[in-house]
């Protein structure tokens, strides 16, 4: 999988930034973009700071990625942000960023790298989700109904971009412990992992192994799929 380039959305911390290290390792040339620095330093690496629920900014983005890349090979829709909070304690304006962040900044990304990713011989979109989804667990109603959204998403692209030869998939972590778990309540997280069927906490390299898959050379009838991790369920 050596010279491809994929572009990996949330890239300064947690699992973005881990993916973000992985595929230079494996010869990538990776694009990150997020609202922070991401602490990489690579002559393959190259940083935009960018808010994924910016259509403006997005597009900046890319037409600096084709001057600059010249071409894209995938895309790894990792921004998001949590909110854990029963439903009538949650401000609307939390709710709405929720939405934007997870929902929106997918759609952008999408929707903005297409042209780049048709030009690719092997197009790949890999999106991220939760086992917050199948879990319905209580205070995560709208982090768990934006997450819907993406898997929703992810399953109609697959059909529309799928005569492109573009494959779109999407990897649900299972609790993970990162900056974006770090305002949930350990014991609500902890319940997630007893209910799976292995029972442990989720590393970035289990995360990382699924994102492999999809956007193997090899997958290029693998497309539509949700692959929730710990066998949730």
């Amino acid at each position: 999988m050596t010279g491809r380039t994929v572009l990996i959305s949330g890239s300064s911390s947690g699992i973005g930034l881990h993916l973000a290290t992985h595929y230079l390792g494996l010869g990538w040339t990776v694009l990150g973009c997020a609202r922070h620095d991401a602490p990489v330093a690579h002559d393959r690496y190259a940083h935009f700071h960018v808010d994924v629920t910016d259509a403006d900014a997005v597009n900046d983005m890319f037409g600096a990625i084709r001057t600059r890349a010249g071409g894209l090979d995938a895309i790894v829709n990792n921004a998001g942000i949590a909110s854990m909070n029963a439903i009538a304690l949650t401000p609307p304006a939390t709710a709405r960023q929720v939405l934007e962040t997870n929902v929106m900044g997918t759609f952008l990304l999408t929707h903005g790298g297409l042209r780049l990713l048709r030009r690719s011989t092997h197009g790949r979109i890999v999106n991220v989700t939760t086992i917050a989804v199948p879990a319905r667990l209580a205070g995560e109603a709208m982090y768990a109904a934006s997450k819907a959204a993406v898997e929703t998403f992810t399953r109609i692209a697959a059909r529309e971009l799928g005569p492109f030869g573009i494959t779109c998939n999407t990897v649900g972590p299972s609790p993970i412990r990162t900056r974006l778990t770090a305002a949930v309540p350990p014991a609500a997280l902890q319940t997630l992992v007893d209910q799976q069927a292995v029972q442990r906490w989720a590393e970035p390299e289990d995360v990382a192994n699924v994102v492999d898959f999809f956007l193997s050379e090899r997958s290029s009838l693998v497309t539509g799929q949700v692959v929730y991790l710990g066998g949730y369920g």
